[in-house]
């Protein structure tokens, strides 16, 4: 016997989705904590990448980007769809990302760490930045030379050198909190960005702020910021930084 039913609504007042690394364990943990609203769906996505980050596994993302967008809910009507890689997007190219995610699902935004930290920063007003990073050289540069391309001075950059992916999840802490404020009071240094969706950032930002008296932005924030004024969506009160200050309720 078959039962009759309604049809509905789509799940939230808004829709976002986010492709995920498949070696990340991070940036969903954080978007959870930034986006508790039951109101807001929040769809997840995973791309294939190696479990070593250099050029090569990069590259190989700009071939996997469109299928794993594809993957999200093909009903869904996304207010925005971020890219959760800074060092994917610095790689393959901001427009190329959000031209492969726009070919394969319906969104009316796309956001990526990258293009979202230099918006961020242009936001808060910094022009001279130092950068924290878990690269290698050969991925550390071009997100350098990104940044100065966009007009800023980088008087100041600092990596781990780390290669294998599922080390980065596991860098501790304290240990970025070090790096940021060594970078942070180099000469010249108006704000830090913390570059790496991988990275745990968000429980530092606050106190790396109130020790270095500059804005610290990190990947995740940056992002959650960006698709956040996509969709006109507040923040829950506490959200880390002062870039996030004036989207909190």
């Amino acid at each position: 016997m078959t039962q009759p039913y309604r049809l509905t609504g789509a799940i939230g007042r808004k829709s976002l989705g986010l492709i995920v690394l498949q070696v990340d364990e991070t940036i969903e943990q954080d978007f959870r904590r930034l986006f508790p609203d039951p109101q807001l769906a929040l769809h997840i996505s995973r791309i294939p990448s190696g479990t070593d980050l250099n050029p090569d596994t990069i590259g190989q993302m700009g071939v996997d980007l469109p299928r794993a967008a594809a993957l999200l809910p093909p009903a869904a009507q996304f207010d925005s769809v971020g890219y959760g890689c800074t060092s994917g997007t610095t790689l393959i190219g901001a427009e190329a990302v959000a031209g492969m995610i726009r070919s394969a699902c319906n969104t009316a935004q796309v956001a990526d760490p990258l293009t979202a930290a230099l918006g961020a920063f242009t936001h808060l007003r910094a022009r001279s930045l130092a950068i924290v990073s878990p690269y290698i050289e050969a991925v550390a540069q071009p997100i350098r030379r990104a940044f100065e391309a966009a007009g800023f001075h980088i008087p100041a950059t600092l990596s781990f050198g780390e290669t294998v992916e599922a080390n980065v999840a596991r860098i501790d802490p304290a240990s970025i909190h070090a790096a940021a404020l060594q970078a942070g009071r180099a000469a010249g240094v108006e704000a830090v960005f913390i570059s790496c969706t991988n990275l745990r950032t968000l429980d530092i930002l606050g106190d790396l702020e109130q020790n270095l008296g500059l804005p610290v932005v990190s990947s995740n924030q940056a992002l959650a910021w960006q698709m956040a004024r996509h969709c006109g969506l507040t923040l829950p009160k506490g959200a880390p930084g002062q870039l996030l200050r004036a989207l909190t309720e």
